[in-house]
């Protein structure tokens, strides 16, 4: 089964914004163009007078009079949006922004924590380390998972339950499906269509009045149906990677050279059971800070092999760890994946016959690992 967050912070530009004013919050605030231009970000407060996003600066100010105007700083927000995000992926690497303000978080099978007890930690530590609210959705699908993170915001968090996707979303207006804006809503509302329930019950001769060659997809969204994959970076969605966040900001090497060697030895088990091979890896470190430093190194040959990574760690972890401070985070990605190597003949020198022993020995631990039993290689033990 799987679950997906989707975030989406309250009122993003101005809340930022509102991190160096505080003597404005709780008044009618917006961001934009002064005089020509549109609003961009909003506050509650001045969207309860009738400014909304994207309305032209001149009516928000007519509707609005005593709307506070900010000019906006894309720089400013753009770092906020790295941190906000850089604290999702201390939860997961499968991270798909759709925006500077919105993204989803693919958390299935999490090893230590529920969905909801993912989307609370994150929440919460969003609050006080960034000083910013956030709203998130907890469902199976994007589908669901969007529309609970808007549907109370601001500061919501809302979990919808397996097996009552179709039961949520009925009530709610037609506009809430993906793809319904303001024209196709009217359409459908002329054939009696304005709720969700009634786009799912609806013969598709009937919605396809209505909506077309979207009908059919429209009708699954309506009926709580929705497979589309949390897409990752596309170089990431071609590559096998894994991360560790640290309790406790970490600076002991040793410790973090244990760590990769674990990463790397995971990794690689992985590769070996999709029958592929790596010649790039690339381990990241981040900073108390939430600055990301990262280096990389490409093999001679593609691998499938843990034994052939492990000699490069200490370096790559120099090359990435710059700056003598404490690490929250480290990462270890292999990519640049091929089919692996052909051998043709049996393996006669020394050093080939080394490789094949490391390879049989390799697929015999992910064989007892299958098994849950608690194997472990040499360096694992200290």
């Amino acid at each position: 089964m799987r679950s997906i967050i989707h975030l989406d912070a309250d009122a993003f530009y101005v809340s930022v914004e509102l991190l160096d004013r505080p003597d404005l919050r709780g008044r009618p605030v917006a961001v934009g163009g002064e005089r020509r231009g549109i609003i961009a970000s909003a506050s509650y407060e001045a969207r309860k007078r009738g400014v909304y996003t994207p309305m032209p600066s001149a009516q928000a100010r007519k509707v609005c009079p005593e709307l506070i105007m900010i000019r906006g700083d894309m720089g400013k927000y753009a770092t906020v949006s790295r941190q906000m995000f850089a604290i999702a992926e201390d939860f997961t690497p499968l991270v798909e922004r759709t925006s500077i303000d919105e993204g989803y978080f693919e958390v299935s099978g999490h090893r230590t924590l529920s969905p909801l007890a993912i989307a609370r930690a994150m929440k919460e530590r969003i609050g006080t380390e960034l000083g910013i609210t956030v709203s998130l959705g907890i469902g199976t699908s994007k589908l669901i998972a969007q529309i609970a993170s808007k549907l109370r915001k601001p500061d919501a968090l809302i979990e919808v339950p397996p097996g009552t996707e179709r039961e949520f979303i009925a009530p709610l207006e037609a506009h809430w499906l993906p793809g319904v804006g303001a024209k196709l809503a009217a359409r459908l509302r002329e054939h009696a269509l304005r709720l969700v329930r009634d786009v799912a019950e609806a013969p598709l001769s009937l919605l396809t009045q209505a909506a077309g060659n979207y009908a059919a997809q429209l009708g699954g969204y309506a009926r709580g149906c929705d497979d589309r994959p949390v897409i990752v970076d596309r170089d990431e969605a071609k590559s096998y990677g894994t991360q560790d966040t640290f309790n406790a900001n970490i600076s002991d090497r040793e410790a973090l050279l244990a760590t990769l060697r674990s990463m790397a030895g995971r990794l690689m088990a992985k590769v070996r059971g999709d029958g592929k091979a790596a010649r790039t890896v690339t381990v990241k470190v981040r900073y108390p800070d939430f600055r990301d430093c990262s280096h990389a190194l490409t093999l001679s040959q593609p691998t499938d092999l843990e034994t052939d990574v492990y000699p490069h760690l200490p370096a790559l972890l120099r090359g990435a760890w710059k700056e003598r401070l404490p690490l929250r985070l480290v990462s270890l990605r292999l990519t640049n994946i091929t089919e692996p190597a052909f051998q043709a003949e049996l393996p006669l020198d020394a050093s080939a016959i080394r490789r094949a022993k490391q390879r049989d020995a390799a697929r015999l631990l992910d064989t007892l690992r299958a098994q849950s039993l608690p194997v472990m290689r040499g360096h694992e033990l200290g």
